[in-house]
Parts: structure tokens; C-alpha cells; sequence
């Protein structure tokens, strides 16, 4: 038959407290790269998500400017096209400055 005394049952308590201790740390700090990962992953699907929600818009803005492209057969013509991402207007102009610009960046 196994008997312990008082003073190691004792001894064997707080070395046990001192392992639960020691797996509760361990578990904190398993369990915090895990919800980092988690978060990870749920913030890449998030974006993930919102881009591919936009590239209907972005075939669209495609189109209009393939549609606002004019050529004569000497000059091409590029009208202003107005595309819409995330629910911002943005303006899709002729890239080329015109000759009459003095900014900086035009030729001389």
C-alpha cells in the first residue's frame, strides 16, 4: 500500500500548482499566437473580400475609357472618364500635359 505523509503531500501540491502554473502561462501564451493568426486570416479575408467586390468596378472603368478613347487616324482624343472604387469618384484624364501648360513637367 502507497502512503505519504502530511509534509509530501504538501510538497507534491505545490509542485503541482506550480505546473498548472506553468501549463496556464503556456496555454495563454499558445492561445495568443493562435488569436494573432486568427485575426491575421480574418483581416486578409476581409480585404480579400472588398477587392474582389471592386473588380466589377474595375472591368467597368475599363470599358468607359475604352469607350471615351476617340482616334482620327493622326491624333488620339482622351475624354475624362469618371470611375467609382470603395465609393470614391476618381478621374481617369489625358495623361498627356497640353503644350500650352507651363508646368514643369511639360516639354520644352
Amino acid at each position: 500500500m502507497l502512503a505519504i505523509t502530511l509534509a509530501e503531500a504538501q510538497n507534491i501540491a505545490i509542485g503541482l500548482v506550480v505546473v498548472f502554473v506553468l501549463g496556464a502561462i503556456g496555454a495563454a501564451w499558445i492561445m495568443k499566437t493562435i488569436m494573432q493568426k486568427v485575426a491575421v486570416v480574418l483581416v486578409l479575408a476581409v480585404l480579400a473580400f472588398a477587392v474582389w467586390t471592386q473588380r466589377t468596378s474595375l472591368q467597368d472603368c475599363a470599358d468607359k475609357v475604352i469607350d471615351a478613347y476617340e482616334f482620327d487616324g493622326v491624333n488620339p482624343t482622351i475624354i475624362d472618364t469618371d470611375c467609382s472604387f470603395f465609393g470614391t469618384t476618381i478621374t481617369i484624364s489625358d495623361p498627356r500635359n497640353d503644350p500650352s501648360d507651363d508646368s514643369p513637367d511639360s516639354p520644352e
